[in-house]
């Protein structure tokens, strides 16, 4: 049983990871709206996205060093106000230069936050963390979902996208009086005397998890990135090709819960290698157009559900994940996200839509030897 204390702590990161998802799924809905603000073209507003990248890397770093260091709740508290701060200025950045600072301090306060709630409840559960990582994860996917429908109802209320951005901003200012008043969890290396630590993070294991993180989120951007085109040149009506990345969405949420339940029966091993077969297979049968391209999105969504989430777990039963450790893993994921889809591009441009199943099975691929290496290396650190 989870002492009181603690389910609070833990409900508490839930709804951080819901308003990080609300604040970092705004930005797509609500490109079409900045890029009129600015008077800027499509082409010129995505920069917007590389700011936010930049902010994730930098902001990965930053936020694990400060984790270790200080109080996670006032970390935290300090981050949430800096971000409130950013979604508070986006309406007000009338030109490109002023809305890319408010975007790159955005996306710093938000993997700051992702870094550091995913810290913390590692700290609050310890080994046991698995499946409480992988409903995090969902709340993160959940916030994703529901900003989009928060946007359409301000439009229709009040005809200003920039209540959308306030009314996050509020939602995360809400959290810091729980944050204020609730004792922050310590490092388990602190916190369980009784127990014997565990080894310093072995310099292996952390490049393997780090790659592997890296590939990951790459994957999941590339697919959401790219879908809705690789559905349109592959002949489907532009209304259903952009439905496909919903479908993505969807499963991958869906995916999340169902996780959990499984980790309490199966172990994180054996999760993956489920996880990542399925994708393997489904970016192949999408090369070879066995199934309808919504089920492909269906069936991919649900393969990358548990990836994240469970291989995170993984990292905390194997090292120990200081604030430090996380902030590193973070970079890795954000440096996956900048530089993948950016090569996607290109790589259709030069080998047609056909090289985009392709890509997805390669990451998969890669993904499972990645798995492979972390295994041996496991049973080489322990034997």
């Amino acid at each position: 049983m989870l002492a009181r204390q603690d389910t609070r702590a833990t409900l508490t990161y839930f709804v951080v990871l819901v308003v990080i998802g609300m604040s970092g799924g705004l930005l797509g809905p609500a490109l079409p709206h900045l890029a009129e603000m600015t008077g800027s073209g499509m082409g010129q507003i995505a920069v917007l996205f590389t700011a936010r990248a930049l902010g994730n890397m930098l902001g990965s770093v930053v936020s694990g060093l400060l984790i270790d260091r200080f109080s996670g709740h006032r970390v935290l508290i300090v981050m949430l106000v800096l971000m409130a701060m950013g979604l508070a200025a986006v309406p007000f950045s009338q030109t490109l230069v002023t809305l890319t600072a408010a975007i790159f301090v955005l996306g710093f306060a938000e993997v700051s936050l992702n870094a550091g709630s995913n810290t913390l409840l590692l700290w609050t559960h310890g080994t046991a963390s698995a499946p409480w990582i992988s409903a995090l994860h969902f709340c993160f996917g959940l916030g994703n979902m529901v900003v989009p429908l928060v946007l359409i109802a301000v439009l229709a209320v009040t005809g200003q996208f920039a209540w959308a951005f306030w009314l996050v901003a509020l939602f995360g200012m809400i959290l810091l009086w729980p944050l204020a008043r609730q004792a922050s969890p310590r490092a388990l290396v602190e916190k369980r005397h009784d127990k014997p630590a565990k080894a310093p993070p072995d310099p292996g294991l952390l490049a393997i998890f780090m790659v592997m993180f890296g590939l990951y989120v790459g994957m999941e951007i590339t697919f959401a990135g790219w879908a809705t085109s690789y559905g349109t040149l592959s002949g489907m009506p532009p209304q259903d090709a952009a439905m496909l990345v919903t479908l993505f969405w969807l499963s991958l949420s869906a995916g999340r819960l169902l996780a959990i339940p499984l980790l309490r029966f199966f172990s994180p091993w054996v999760v993956l290698i489920g996880c990542l077969g399925l994708g393997l297979a489904t970016a192949l049968s999408l090369h070879a157009a066995w199934l309808p391209l919504p089920l492909m999105a269906l069936l991919f969504g649900l393969s990358a559900s548990a990836i994240f989430p469970t291989l995170f777990g993984l990292s905390n039963q194997l090292i120990t994940m200081s604030g430090r450790t996380t902030g590193l893993i973070f970079l890795a994921a954000g440096t996956g996200a900048l530089a993948v889809p950016s090569l996607t591009g290109p790589l259709l441009e030069w080998a047609g839509t056909r090289a985009f199943p392709l890509l997805l099975a390669a990451l998969m691929g890669t993904l499972m030897l990645g798995l492979v290496m972390l295994h041996a290396r496991v049973k080489r650190v322990t034997a």
